[in-house]
Parts: C-alpha cells; structure tokens; sequence
C-alpha cells in the first residue's frame, strides 16, 4: 500500500499542476474569460489525486459534485478541452454547453460533476447497480462534501447501497464548511464517517491532507469494494484554500484557522518529504513548478483563447437526444 518514489513524484506533479491550472482559472474569471459559477479546489488536491490513485481512473466510473476539474484532470481528461469548456468554447469537453460544473467525459468513465447538492449519490447508486448486474470489475466511485450530507439523497442512496451491496466507494471530502456555514452549526453529528453506521457501512475518517495516508486508506476502500463487499465511506479531512465560489468574500472565517491548515498544505507536505529523503531538491520543485506554468499559459490557456465559440445555429442541439423515438415521432406521437 505504499507509494513508490517515483509515484510519488508524479503525485506531487499532479497536484501541482492541478493547483496551478485552479489558480489560473481564477485569474481567467477575474479577465472574465470565465462566466457564470466557478468553485474551486485549491487545497483539497490529496482527496482526489490520492483516492483515484488508489483506484483505476478510466477504467473505474467516478461521479462528483461541482468542484469536479481536477477530478476529471485525474481520470485522463484532456486539459485543454477541461480549460476551453470553462471558456464556453466549442473545443470544450461538453462543447461549451456545460461549463465549470457540469464538466463530464464518458470516454474516460468521468460521470459528470453535478450542481445540485446530493445529487450524485442516487446516480452513483445507480451505476454501481448497472455494474453488478452486468458482473462487471468495474467500481462506482462518488465523490462528495460534507455539508451534501444533509440531503435525503445522501441517507435514502446509501441504504439502498447497503441494501443491494453496491459496489460504490463513496468519498467524503470533509472541508468544514458548507458554503459560508461550519460544519458544527449545520450538523447534529460532525463526524461523517459515523452517520453511516446505521446502514452497515464500512467506513473510515483518515487525513486529508496528506496524499500518502489518503491512498494507503483508498486502497483498502477500494479493495473491500471490487471484492463484492459493498459499499465503503472513506471521510477526508480537508480545507479549501479559497472561498466556497467566486462570489464568496471568504469572511466568515477566522485567520487563525486558515493559517492552521496552511501549514498543512498537501502539496508542500509531499515535496518536504521528498527533500528529505534526498530524491528532490527545491530547485528541481522550482524547475517542475516553472515547467508546468509555461504548459499551462503556452498550450492550455493558447487553446482555450483561440479555440471557437460555439455556432449560433447549433443552440438547440444537444437539448434532446436526437435519436430518442419519444422525440422524433415515435411513440410519443401516436
């Protein structure tokens, strides 16, 4: 269960990259080259770069909630059309039609990030039905926050996934705050791990800032899930570093605190170990840091602008399923 070193350097590239693509996707809101929601994941990198690690990603279906780019990143989607999405352009992963919370990618088993709050879990249930009736290996893999767990969705999906032994591992990243609220003022029970004991659930609550304790963690999670034991609820302890969205001030949280967890930043925490183990050396950090900055300016950001907007004429295509006899005359007609 361990981490080889060389994995362990591709982790701390990954999460890189997926904070510097975040960061740069703040400053294109604040070009307003990006429109509408934006949630960001800065902060949290170990949750999903961990777990999916631990699983196979492209191979396993993974279904999250709205701060879902670097979830997709992790399952192979491609940067560029993740960024020209959130640019509403043509080249998007969804055609520009989707935007930051709607991100999805059916070639790479990324079953969507979702805006309504709970709404993956029913639908995560529902894949993992579709894999045990078909005998499949594949695993559901839902990602949620902790303040989602409020909903009815959450309490009626993991009964049935108890009920039915789904095979789903369900992922609380547990950042304390739902929107502007703590986590202490929404929630009878603030262990989330512990809400799921009433349905028989196997479940664990382990650091979610440090990569290595995520994966190590995930893998049994992962483990217990393929091998027909039912569903899983692994809780991450976690911190977002920015606001709940663009449009949050961030005021509602103390200073003190967010330099606590600042201190415990997962991407730091990863290169400081590998300093100290002698595999890398700040320069080759700085020298990593500076490669993907360009990649990200260069390529990325170059094909999002340059990329089109979406044909005026083609406005309604993509509402229905162009197929569907219940809309082409079929059945629906007579």
């Amino acid at each position: 269960m361990s981490l080889k070193i060389d994995d362990k350097k591709r982790l701390l590239r990954e999460m890189l990259f997926s904070r510097r693509f975040e960061e740069r996707c703040y400053e294109a809101y604040v070009e307003r080259k990006i429109g509408g929601f934006l949630h960001l994941y800065p902060g949290q990198e170990a949750c999903a770069h961990g777990v999916l690690e631990a699983a196979r990603p492209g191979f396993d279906y993974v279904i999250t909630s709205y701060r879902d780019h670097v979830h997709a990143l992790k399952c192979g989607a491609d940067p560029k059309a993740v960024m020209a999405e959130l640019f509403a352009k043509e080249t998007g992963i969804c055609k520009g039609r989707g935007g930051s919370m709607h991100i999805f990618d059916v070639d790479k088993h990324f079953m969507g990030g979702y805006a309504l709050v709970g709404g993956p879990f029913p639908l995560a249930a529902g894949i993992a039905k579709a894999l045990q009736l078909q005998k499949r290996e594949e695993i559901a893999v839902c990602f949620l926050g902790d303040a989602a767990n409020n909903q009815g969705t959450f309490h009626e999906s993991l009964n049935m996934a108890a009920l039915w032994n789904l095979p789903v591992l369900y992922v609380c990243e547990n950042n304390l705050y739902g929107i502007g609220t703590r986590i202490d003022r929404s929630t009878a029970v603030v262990d989330q791990y512990k809400r799921v004991s009433g349905y028989g659930i196997a479940a664990e609550q382990i650091d979610g800032q440090d990569v290595e304790a995520v994966y190590a963690a995930a893998v049994k999670a992962v483990k217990h899930v393929r091998s027909g034991k039912g569903p899983f609820f692994l809780e991450l302890m976690t911190y977002r570093y920015r606001g709940h969205s663009m449009s949050d001030s961030n005021a509602y949280r103390e200073k003190a605190e967010e330099r606590r967890w600042s201190k415990r930043d997962p991407i730091i925490m990863l290169r400081d170990r590998l300093i100290e183990a002698g595999k890398l050396t700040r320069e080759d950090y700085k020298a990593l840091d500076d490669e993907i900055l360009e990649e990200i300016e260069n390529e990325i950001i170059k094909f999002a602008e340059e990329s089109p907007e979406p044909d005026v004429a083609e406005l309604e295509k993509y509402v229905f399923a162009e197929n569907d006899p219940w809309v082409n005359g079929g059945p629906a007609n007579g």
